[in-house]
């Protein structure tokens, strides 16, 4: 029998660290299905042991717990006072305020996995156009040379950047895998993925785009 025990009266929510972790890879683990599953929810689910079963996709009582405990441990969750409902309203009109609180300076873009820009903040339409491109042939330079970065290098992270003397983002690339789609968030200086906005565009984004292609 699991020794732990739930708070009750909580609503479950990614970090914005859990949700970075959910979407930074294609790959699949049990952490990041459970986290996953979580995002693709209307709503928070209420902190229950027949909500996290459901979360867990059927696993028993023990193993959802210890698998709370785990995503807890590691950052990943938290459990909020309330219920809050995911972003409302249509991508096109909620997408850009969410980027634009991700950046330091409010230079943003959402591109598709054909290089293809989907929002943009702060950039000319030249720019982001290119910057999207540019994007969509360094996800095809990863995936060609990513058995030297994971395999020899031990580097498992899928983003780049170009940086300046001092090893500083100026401008960097974090893809964004959601169902069967990967996105590129592009984002010039310093990103804040570490904001409950950040939460809430994965959550939008996974909403929109989980088991659809």
């Amino acid at each position: 029998m699991s020794t732990y025990k739930l708070v009750e009266g909580l609503f479950l929510l990614p970090t914005p660290s859990g949700a970075y972790y959910a979407i930074a890879s294609n790959e699949e683990d049990k952490a990041r299905k459970f986290i996953r599953k979580l995002l693709q929810q209307g709503k928070t689910p209420e902190l229950t042991v027949e909500q996290l079963q459901i979360l867990n996709e059927g696993e028993d009582e023990a193993k959802s717990l210890e698998m709370l405990h785990h995503c807890q441990k590691l950052g990943w969750v938290q459990g909020v006072d309330e219920v809050l409902e995911s972003p409302q309203g249509a991508l096109e009109e909620i997408l850009p305020d969410l980027l634009k609180q991700v950046s330091e300076i409010g230079k943003v873009l959402l591109a598709d996995d054909q290089g293809f820009y989907l929002v943009s903040q702060g950039f000319a339409h030249e720019t982001a156009e290119e910057l999207s491109a540019l994007s969509a042939e360094l996800a095809t330079v990863h995936k060609r040379r990513s058995g030297l970065l994971r395999n020899n290098l031990g580097i498992s992270s899928h983003a780049w950047s170009i940086v300046n003397a001092y090893g500083n983002s100026q401008i960097g690339f974090w893809p964004v895998f959601i169902g069967e789609h990967r996105f590129v968030i592009t984002i010039e200086g310093i990103p804040h993925f570490n904001r409950a906005e950040f939460v809430n565009l994965i959550w939008a984004l996974s909403i929109r785009y989980s088991g659809k292609k």
